[in-house]
């Protein structure tokens, strides 16, 4: 017998604590806390460096897929290690050559009208000037270079000035834009008026997920594969934080090999094992020297393996067996799957979850990859099924900053 998250249901307590003494602080792996227990999960519809960045920022965590290639991986890891909470590190930039009409096209696309201009139309390039509406509005050639047009005159900002003070410059100015730049002139990010009203608006987000060395947290999921550890010890070299081997059945003499050799290759960098139901199972990855266990197996919104496999659990059940297990070695447990609403998340915490991992409840946000486009006016998203992490598809890359950054912009 199992059971799943609506087949639980909990009597009420007595309550004497008010609700700012609630903690929610827990752990995710054996060496890494976080305020917040929530995680993305790494598939391609919900987590690239956008999600993580904002997952982060509210002091949870996300996991980048990997229906990439490796370096596009790496940058995503290395987009998030970069990030300054309250400036944006991924805004539009054209080279001067472009035109209008490009313009046009990526505010049909994207929703927005304006860009920085660098030399190489690039973050890093020199900065050569601004194009905003007022620039473009009244031009009927289109066809005109962005270095026709461009404002050139700009304010900025030192590269190694806080949001505070970039936010002091705005609102003395009065400007929509503040470039953040180097001494040699490069473009590194940009503060803007709506970021700066965002934030005051916005309810505090608390303090964020972060390192040793004050940068955002991130994980990433890999494979098991032998050219997954090639990718590994590039988001190693970036700075990942922590690895999930993305398996819909952890156990397996792939997996357990795979988590040996990265925790004697890499021994500060957490490794969490899964997908696994069952305490037998858990313990096989714990004894492997797994820092952290995924609980869940075919009760995603999406996932199809106790129908095409007949192989799984119902939820609760499950988190609360390999719990019993986990904790007792010092393990905590992510439950993975099967969250649609808050209380889902309220029970598997209660049932001995550390944390607790969302896709579909996340997936088609600003912070998900993919772009806008608009119809009448309004936004809507691109469609399509989630694959796996690993399978045959291979796309991704480094885009959904752009849609996570969009609404500042």
């Amino acid at each position: 017998v199992c059971y799943t998250y609506d087949d639980v249901i909990f009597h009420p307590g007595h309550i004497d604590f008010a609700a700012h003494e609630v903690e929610l602080k827990s752990k995710i792996s054996k060496n890494i806390t976080l305020r917040t227990p929530l995680v993305s999960s790494p598939m391609d519809t919900v987590t690239e460096a956008g999600m993580a960045v904002a997952m982060a920022t509210v002091g949870g965590m996300g996991f980048l897929h990997y229906n990439m290639t490796t370096e596009d991986q790496a940058e995503n890891v290395r987009l998030v290690k970069n990030h300054t909470i309250g400036f944006i590190t991924h805004p539009e930039v054209m080279p001067p050559s472009n035109t209008i009409s490009d313009i046009d096209e990526m505010k049909s696309r994207r929703g927005y009208s304006s860009v920085l201009v660098t030399d190489t139309g690039k973050i890093g390039g020199k900065l050569l000037g601004i194009v905003t509406t007022r620039d473009i509005d009244l031009v009927t050639n289109r066809s005109l270079t962005l270095e026709s047009v461009m404002t050139c005159d700009l304010l900025t900002v030192d590269d190694t000035a806080t949001f505070e003070k970039a936010a002091e410059m705005l609102k003395a100015s009065k400007k929509g834009k503040l470039p953040v730049v180097a001494a040699d002139g490069t473009l590194k990010r940009l503060a803007t008026y709506a970021s700066l009203k965002e934030a005051l608006l916005l309810p505090s987000a608390g303090a964020p997920s972060t390192d040793a060395k004050g940068r955002l947290l991130v994980g990433a999921a890999v494979g098991t594969r032998p050219d997954d550890k090639v990718r590994v010890a590039r988001l190693v070299e970036e700075g990942v934080d922590a690895v999930i081997l993305d398996s819909s059945q952890g156990d397996s003499v792939y997996q357990i090999e795979m988590i040996k050799h990265l925790k004697a290759t890499y021994p500060s960098l957490d490794v969490i094992g899964g997908n696994v139901v069952t305490a037998a199972q858990a313990s096989r990855l714990i004894d492997a020297g797994a820092d952290g266990l995924r609980v869940g197996m075919g009760s995603g919104s999406i996932c199809t393996t106790q129908e095409v496999c007949a192989v799984g659990r119902g939820q609760a059940t499950a988190v609360y067996k390999v719990a019993a297990l986990a904790h007792s070695r010092g393990v905590p447990i992510i439950a993975d799957g099967g969250i649609q609403n808050s209380g889902h998340i309220v029970k598997a915490l209660a049932l001995g979850a550390s944390m607790v991992m969302c896709g579909s409840m996340f997936a088609g946000t600003t912070e998900a990859p993919g772009d806008y486009f608009f119809q009448v006016g309004t936004p809507l998203g691109g469609m399509r099924m989630e694959t796996r992490s690993g399978a045959s598809q291979k796309e991704g890359g480094v885009h959904d900053m752009h849609s996570y950054e969009k609404k500042l912009w």
